[in-house]
């Protein structure tokens, strides 16, 4: 069995993390001083951040990565579309958020929240802020993101830039080959939503002393919800804690909280020693790879996170896998992680990292969803583009790994779908032209299936 190949972040890239595409270069610089003061001088305090804020120029960067991100309108129900129609268009929306930030008047808009299923038959409450609010909240991300860059631990990788899940799987790789087969798998139960307000914010201000700015975020946080109730009507509150998943400044908030614990953690570990533990976080998953079980050290790290830290641990979905013993699987960010025999040394166990099986599950209904009867009425060529790239983007995410028994499931699977999609349409049996195979017929149509070769 070859070893896999993990498409991971260049050293080039992992350099200059905030050198992003869009960026003027005069805020690219900015954002590179601030990075570099902040690497150099780890305890100072930041001030005067909010001139930079309410530049037209941050604003405008600000719009064009909000525009790409596209999304749904919040409360308001003014989309892209509307503001870039109206008379005066995104200049005008710019100018007025300019002239807010700078008589102080500025107000966030309330919070629309929505529920997007999720496989289990549970929802994921999201957060909608407004456009307007959108735009603040990037400006705001760009002036203060490479301050908190420069702090955070090469052990976390979501929500950062210049870093993807393939790093956080190359790093568990990377652990696993140390001998740490030993692993706890933890789960915070509803992380985003429990953050208390007030040590989060106590985390900011160890870095962040202008007050405008620091308004600015607890405003966001203390932001009214508007929920929807099961007879369609509308439930209004104000936010006690947590930070909205959907917000844009919401995930560096959340890793600004959990780089503290992991402060803590390393310091549990002995930082500066030879470390007998390795955490690897993405937002709030992670795991601790060991030797050996160090329950005494795992217990002290539960405790840290349900006192200090005020979060939940859901204990139904918190783990211990032993990698050590045979068939133990480790599932972290839709990778599985298995050690397997090898083809050519019985004694010699391999690392296989595949996609899980769960992550097969969630494509497969996903196909299910998008062949199901309420879609009969389309055309193949036209269900054909939808699911390619549902496909091209499932297969650009596990491509890096060992892919080819959940791609030929997935395509056994596409095929009979598509087969039923097809010969339901009409009470007459399904009759291919002569000489036309099955899978030549689907190809004529578009459709394209992985391909792990």
């Amino acid at each position: 069995m070859e070893e896999v190949r993990l498409k991971t972040t260049t050293d080039e890239e992992k350099a200059n993390p905030l050198n992003q595409v869009g960026l003027t270069e005069h805020l690219s610089l900015l954002r590179a001083k601030l990075f570099h003061k902040a690497k150099t001088e780890p305890k100072f305090r930041f001030y005067s951040m909010y001139g930079h804020v309410m530049k037209m120029e941050t604003l405008e960067s600000a719009w064009r990565r909000v525009r790409a991100n596209k999304g749904k309108p919040g409360v308001d129900r003014i989309s892209f579309a509307d503001i870039e129609k109206r008379e005066g268009g995104v200049h005008e929306l710019l100018t007025n958020i300019q002239k807010s930030l700078k008589e102080r008047t500025y107000r966030s808009d309330p919070v629309r929240r929505v529920y997007i299923p999720k496989q289990d038959g549970r929802k994921r409450p999201l957060g909608i802020p407004t456009i307007k609010d959108r735009v603040v909240q990037m400006a705001v991300l760009l002036i203060i993101e490479p301050i908190f860059e420069a702090d955070f631990m090469d052990s976390s990788y979501g929500f950062r830039p210049g870093r993807s899940a393939h790093d956080a799987v190359a790093a568990i790789r990377s652990h696993l080959k140390e001998g740490k087969r030993t692993v706890y798998d933890a789960d915070l139960k509803g992380y985003f939503d429990t953050i208390p307000h007030d040590n989060l914010m106590k985390a900011v201000e160890r870095r962040i002393a202008d007050r405008s700015v620091l308004k600015l975020l607890r405003i966001w946080l203390k932001s009214t919800i508007v929920d929807i109730d099961d007879n369609g009507k509308p439930k209004w509150y104000r936010s006690q804690v947590g930070t909205p998943q959907g917000g844009v400044i919401s995930p560096l908030l959340a890793n600004i909280y959990l780089h503290h614990f992991e402060n803590y953690f390393h310091s549990l570990t002995g930082r500066g020693k030879k470390i007998a533990a390795s955490i690897v976080r993405y937002a709030d998953d992670f795991v601790i790879l060991m030797q050996e079980p160090m329950n005494d050290m795992i217990h002290h790290v539960e405790h840290l996170l349900e006192t200090r830290f005020k979060l939940k641990i859901n204990r139904e979905k918190t783990k211990w896998v032993d990698l050590r013993k045979a068939g133990s699987t480790l599932d972290f960010l839709g990778f599985s992680f298995r050690y397997e025999r090898g083809i050519h040394y019985k004694g010699y166990q391999c690392l296989s990292i595949f996609p899980s099986k769960k992550s097969v599950k969630n494509l497969k209904l996903n196909i299910h969803e998008q062949l199901s009867r309420k879609n009969s009425h389309k055309h193949l060529w036209q269900i054909a583009s939808q699911l390619n790239r549902m496909l091209g983007g499932w297969d650009n995410y596990f491509k890096v790994s060992f892919r080819d028994k959940a791609y030929r499931e997935v395509n056994e699977y596409l095929r009979l779908k598509l087969w039923k999609f097809e010969t339901s349409k009409s009470q007459r049996k399904k009759k291919l032209p002569e000489g036309v195979t099955w899978n030549s017929y689907l190809k004529r149509r578009g459709v394209n299936f992985l391909s792990y070769v």
